[in-house]
């Protein structure tokens, strides 16, 4: 039993998971690959315009494929921001190769495009981009760079589903592009993810890493009479009841983004002038981004100040938290090189940054107690 009013998140659900997931079952038809697999497909290429969407059990796991498509190999080197989830780097650095850790900006707390002609070197395969809180990088700076080099390009859009840059998709950019459905996401199954491909070239080995390294796929096309082991592969698909649960959400794709607005938008008009008097900085979006109104965050002024608000909201029934800690201090980031000062930006926002809670379900009576909650915090010093 949770100890909190207001927890942070609630899986959203929206009525006919249910039912979708009873049809998938009565049509017989539960592991990978099913008629709800290939509706949610569908629902993704057409929705994003991308060549090719293919779901995973997990967004790590279309990272995995991700790596295994781009052939990496030990001794290549994959540039990651320090400040985004381990599976962003966990799957390159299990093909054997070394992570580059990148600074952020202090804006939108993406990857600094700024930092990337200093990162790049003549074993950098490729650069991992993480659209954090649904806020896209630099696509224009950092495409140019990653063309020019001939580096692949890998959108971690976990956050980021139908956010766009300069109108355009992210997850549409570089040549592949990887989802998260887990439960604190806009658009979920409980664990699930997507790989998305814009390299055509890319596309059929895609399915046969996939499906266990078979061409598998290609035999139920009817395209061969028998299928086998071609390529390197793992198991990589979902049960057809999980899409069942995720194509019912896509149904719903507008009321939950429309929703999630407002939700947003409440907390980034009513907490403006509080946040200006206590220095307290909220949520950039720049011009020519929209985002997918994934989180909403606070960056306090100090880390003192953030674990004394988190207990002043727990007192009151509610549940924030912060963030990613920065990847190059962990034990497995100081294994590769990773020191206090190489990314400076990401350690002093890591420690100040704080998460409101926010999903769907989120009552305008729960938001007004939250941001009450917050306008009688007092312990600034």
């Amino acid at each position: 039993m949770t100890q909190y009013r207001i927890p942070f998140n609630k899986p959203t659900f929206l009525g006919h998971e249910t039912e979708y997931i009873r049809d998938s079952i009565a049509d017989s038809r539960i592991s990978g690959d099913g008629g709800y697999t290939h509706q949610c497909h569908q629902f993704l290429e057409e929705s994003l315009g991308v060549r090719k969407a293919l779901l995973t059990t997990s967004c790590t796991h279309a990272l995995e494929m991700a790596a295994l498509l781009l052939d990496i190999q030990p001794g290549d080197e994959v540039i990651v921001p320090s400040f985004t989830f381990v599976s962003s780097i966990n799957a390159f650095a299990l093909r054997g190769a070394k992570p580059i850790f990148a600074d952020i900006r202090p804006d939108t707390l993406n990857l600094d495009e700024r930092h990337l002609p200093d990162l790049v070197t003549e074993k950098t395969r490729a650069i991992v981009l993480v659209h954090y809180a649904g806020v896209a990088c630099d696509m224009d700076t950092i495409m140019a760079l990653a063309q020019e080099r001939g580096i692949a390009v890998v959108e971690d859009t976990a956050h980021a589903l139908f956010s766009r840059y300069k109108g355009r998709y992210l997850g549409t950019f570089g040549e592949l592009a990887t989802l998260s459905f887990h439960e604190t996401k806009n658009f979920t199954c409980g664990e699930g993810g997507a790989l998305l491909i814009n390299d055509e070239s890319l596309m059929e080995r895609a399915e046969i890493i996939r499906e266990k390294g078979t061409n598998r796929s290609r035999f139920f096309r009817g395209q061969i009479d028998k299928y086998t082991w071609v390529d390197l592969g793992s198991s990589y698909l979902p049960s057809d009841m999980l899409a069942a649960y995720l194509y019912a959400q896509f149904e719903r794709a507008t009321d939950i983004q429309a929703r999630r607005q407002q939700v947003w938008n409440r907390y980034f008009e009513c907490l403006g002038a509080w946040a200006a008097e206590h220095d307290v900085l909220l949520p950039t979006i720049p011009a020519d981004v929209e985002q997918s109104y994934h989180m909403f965050y606070l960056l306090l002024p100090s880390l003192k100040v953030r674990s004394a608000l988190i207990a002043h909201l727990k007192e009151h029934g509610i549940l924030s938290v912060f963030h990613y800690l920065p990847l190059h201090l962990s034990t497995m980031g100081q294994r590769y090189g990773g020191k206090v000062g190489d990314c400076p930006v990401t350690e002093d926002l890591a420690d100040r940054l704080l998460r409101l809670p926010f999903h769907y379900h989120l009552k305008p009576d729960e938001q007004a107690d939250v941001i009450s909650a917050l306008r009688g915090f007092e312990e600034w010093d």
